[in-house]
């Protein structure tokens, strides 16, 4: 790949405040944030290879749960969920220290590297969804939302739990709770061209991809 052939956008800023209708905006033209920092770019590194990026998003009217994200929520019948603003306690920065251990390269120094610390807040309206067994924390991931739209930042879970793909079931409470209160579009982050470990994000009926020529396009992959 000759990349000085090839229109490269790697673009950010810093914001503290962002009202919910310019989040649809930034959203749609497929702008991510981790805390005050916003970014986008249109290739990244994956495995020593230069690859093109993938921004995802689900349609809600148009999707479905597969037989296997069925799967996920039978298994997790047990559990006590709630979703709440975003609070950043001991609890979840020790599942994080825990989720964490599961990388073994590139493990993210801090929560606050996805969160800022007034996440509830700053810079978007934000909030979490709060997974309990037997009263021990299990599970938590946060997302914040727009005038029409959900965006999905980070996820954590207990290793000792990986059987009950707790990841994706946060996932599926998220789109439950964007297409409860009205929402249209669900943004659950970036994928690569070609196999990689972030594949399971194209796993959603009603998914969309953004072409970087600022349209979005339903996506032929079945869940």
């Amino acid at each position: 790949m000759i990349l000085d052939r090839l229109e490269i956008i790697n673009e950010e800023f810093h914001a503290t405040a962002i009202d919910p209708a310019m989040f649809d905006i930034l959203l749609a033209d497929a702008w991510r944030h981790f805390g005050d920092h916003f970014f986008r770019y249109n290739f990244g590194f994956y495995e020593r290879e230069i690859r093109p990026v993938l921004p995802l998003r689900v349609r809600l009217d148009k999707f479905k749960l597969s037989k296997s994200q069925r799967r996920v929520l039978r298994r997790n019948a047990d559990l006590e969920t709630t979703i709440k603003p975003i609070e950043i306690s001991k609890e979840k920065q020790d599942l994080f220290e825990r989720h964490k251990l599961r990388f073994k390269s590139g493990a993210p120094s801090s929560i606050f590297d996805f969160l800022s610390h007034n996440a509830a807040n700053e810079p978007t309206r934000g909030f979490e969804v709060d997974v309990r067994r037997d009263g021990k924390l299990v599970a938590a991931s946060f997302f914040d939302v727009g005038r029409e739209s959900l965006s999905s930042i980070y996820g954590i879970f207990d290793p000792d739990e990986s059987k009950r793909s707790l990841g994706i079931f946060t996932m599926l409470k998220e789109i439950e709770y964007g297409a409860e209160f009205g929402r249209t579009y669900f943004y659950h982050g970036y994928a690569y061209e070609g196999e990689s470990y972030y594949d399971y994000k194209k796993r959603f009926s009603g998914l969309e991809i953004f072409d970087w020529n600022g349209n979005w396009v339903a996506s032929g992959t079945k869940p």
